[in-house]
C-alpha cells in the first residue's frame, strides 16, 4: 500500500495541521476489521479458545523421559511418563528431558556410524589434537576415548549449569589428561582399563561437585599409541626393551638353576660333615667306655687280664700272617733262608 502524501497534506491543512495523525488508509482498515464477522459467531470463538486451552493444558510424557514444569519461569514439579495436566500456556511451561537415553561423546576420533555424534574439543570434526597427551615420562601419546552418560537429575541438568554438555566435554578432557599425566607411555598403552576406570571415577566426582545432574555410565578407551611420526623409533625402543627383558629373564633362569644346585650341594656337604663328626664322637665315646671297662677288669686281676688281652690280640692277628717260619735264634748264616718259600 502506497501513501498519497499530497492528499494527506491537503487534509492536514483543512484540519489546521492537527488531527489524530492517522492516515485515511489506516482508518479504512480499522473500519473493515470492526465490520468483519466470524462465521458461526461466538460459538466458533469459544471452540477455538477451548481447543487452545485443551492443547496447552494436557500433554504426554514418553516412557524414557520426564517433564519438568515451570510456572512463570520458576521450577514447580517433575511429571512422570504418561498423560499429565498443567496450567495453560503462558502460565506453565513443560520441558521434556530424556532420563533413560544413553548419550555418547567421542574424543579424538570419528565414529564409523553416521548417527553417532562426533565430538572434538575444538569443535572441528577433523581435529585430533584432543587425543594428544603428555605422559608422566614426558612422551606424547594418542589417547582416544568415548564417554557414555545419561541424565539422572533433570532439575540440576536444566537449571544448575548453563551448558552441562559443554562442561562435560571440558571436564572429561581435563580428567583424562590428569590421569594420563601420572603414567608412563607403556602404562597408557597396556593399562587402558585401569585408566578408564580411574578417569570415570574422577569425572563423576567433578560432575557431582558441579551439580550437573549427569551420571557417567562408562568410559571406553580406544586403541592408544604414539604419534605416527615417532612410531618407528618407538618400535625400536620397545624391541630393545624386550631384548633387555629377555636377557634378564635368561639370566634369572640360569641363576635359579645354579643357586639351588649350589645350595643343595652345600647342604649335603654340611650334613655329611655333621654325620662324620657325630660318628667320630660316638666312636671315641665307645672306645673310651670300653677302655675304662677293660681297665677296671685289669685292676681287679692284672695277670689274668694281661694274658687274656694278649691271647685275644694273637687270635686276631695270627690268622692274617700267612706262612709262619720258626728260625733258630742262633743262626748266623743267611743261606738257609733263601729258599724258604719252596
Amino acid at each position: 500500500m502506497t501513501w498519497d502524501w499530497e492528499k494527506l497534506k491537503q487534509q492536514q491543512q483543512k484540519t489546521g495541521g492537527g488531527g489524530s495523525g492517522v492516515s485515511p488508509q489506516v482508518d479504512e482498515i480499522l473500519k473493515n476489521i470492526k465490520q468483519f464477522k466470524f462465521p458461526g459467531g461466538p460459538i466458533l470463538i469459544i471452540i477455538l479458545i477451548a481447543l487452545f486451552f485443551g492443547s496447552s493444558t494436557f500433554f504426554t510424557v514418553g516412557v524414557d523421559e520426564v517433564g519438568v514444569v515451570q510456572r512463570f519461569g520458576k521450577y514447580v514439579r517433575v511429571c512422570q511418563p504418561g498423560l499429565n495436566f498443567k496450567l495453560p500456556a503462558g502460565i506453565e511451561k513443560i520441558t521434556k528431558v530424556k532420563v533413560k537415553r544413553i548419550y555418547k561423546e567421542e574424543f579424538g576420533f570419528r565414529s564409523t556410524s553416521g548417527e553417532d555424534r562426533k565430538l572434538f574439543a575444538s569443535g572441528v570434526s577433523e581435529n585430533k589434537n584432543v587425543s594428544l597427551m603428555l605422559t608422566g615420562d614426558l612422551n606424547v601419546g594418542v589417547v582416544p576415548w568415548i564417554v557414555q552418560y545419561r541424565v539422572k537429575d533433570p532439575y540440576n541438568y536444566l537449571f544448575k549449569v548453563r551448558d552441562p554438555r559443554k562442561l562435560l566435554i571440558d571436564m572429561s578432557e581435563a580428567s583424562m589428561r590428569l590421569i594420563v599425566g601420572d603414567r608412563s607411555i607403556n602404562e597408557v598403552i597396556t593399562k587402558r582399563q585401569a585408566i578408564a576406570t580411574e578417569a570415570q571415577r574422577h569425572l563423576q566426582a567433578e560432575m557431582d561437585k558441579s551439580e550437573t545432574g549427569i551420571h557417567i555410565v562408562t568410559i571406553e578407551m580406544k586403541k592408544t599409541n604414539v604419534p605416527e611420526a615417532v612410531q618407528p623409533s618407538f618400535n625400536e625402543v620397545n624391541q630393545a626393551v624386550q631384548e633387555k627383558e629377555t636377557m634378564i629373564y635368561q639370566a634369572k633362569e640360569d641363576y635359579n638353576k645354579a643357586i639351588p644346585t649350589a645350595k643343595g650341594e652345600a647342604e649335603r656337604t654340611i650334613k655329611m660333615a655333621e654325620g662324620y663328626s657325630l660318628d667320630r664322637i660316638n666312636r671315641a665315646k665307645g672306645d673310651s667306655s670300653r677302655f675304662v671297662a677293660v681297665y677296671k677288669e685289669y685292676a681287679k686281676a692284672k695277670d689274668i687280664t694281661k694274658r687274656r688281652l694278649y691271647l685275644e690280640a694273637i687270635t686276631d692277628i695270627f690268622p692274617k700272617l700267612g706262612h709262619k717260619y720258626v728260625i733258630d735264634g742262633e743262626q748266623n748264616n743267611l743261606l738257609p733262608l733263601l729258599n724258604l718259600d719252596k
